[in-house]
C-alpha cells in the first residue's frame, strides 16, 4: 500500500502542473486565434490574476488529494470480496468516498490557505 500512496502523492502534483500548463497554452491558443489577443497580452493579464501563492498551493493541495485517493482506493481494494460484483461495488464506493473526502478537504484547505481573500473581494465588489 505504501508504494501506491507515495506514487500517487508524487504523480498528482506533476499531473496538476502539467494540466495548468496545458490549460494556459490552450487558453493562449484560443485567445490568439479566435479573439486576436496577443500571447504577451494574455500572459500579462494572467500574471495579474495569478499570485505566487496560487502556484504554490496547487501542488500542495494535489499532494493531499493524492494521499486521500490512494489511501481510500487501497483500503477499499484490499478489503474487496465477492468476485466481480464485489470489485464493482468496491470501486463505486471508493470513487464516491474519495470524491466526498476531496470535496470536504478542499473546503478546509482553501479556508486555511486563502483565509480572508473572499471577504475582501466581496466587500470591495
Amino acid at each position: 500500500m505504501i508504494p501506491r500512496v507515495i506514487a500517487c502523492c508524487v504523480m498528482l502534483p506533476i499531473l496538476t502542473i502539467f494540466s495548468l500548463l496545458t490549460g494556459m497554452a490552450g487558453g493562449m491558443l484560443i485567445a490568439d486565434n479566435i479573439y486576436g489577443i496577443s500571447n504577451n497580452q494574455f500572459l500579462s493579464s494572467a500574471r495579474g490574476f495569478i499570485s505566487t501563492w496560487d502556484i504554490f498551493t496547487a501542488p500542495l493541495k494535489a499532494i493531499v488529494f493524492g494521499l486521500i485517493i490512494a489511501v481510500i482506493g487501497c483500503n477499499w481494494g484490499l478489503t474487496t470480496t465477492g468476485g466481480a460484483k464485489g470489485v464493482g461495488q468496491s470501486t463505486t464506493t471508493a470513487v464516491v468516498t474519495a470524491l466526498m473526502a476531496i470535496f470536504i478537504s478542499n473546503f478546509f484547505l482553501s479556508w486555511i490557505m486563502f483565509q480572508g481573500s473572499g471577504t475582501i473581494s466581496i466587500k470591495n465588489g
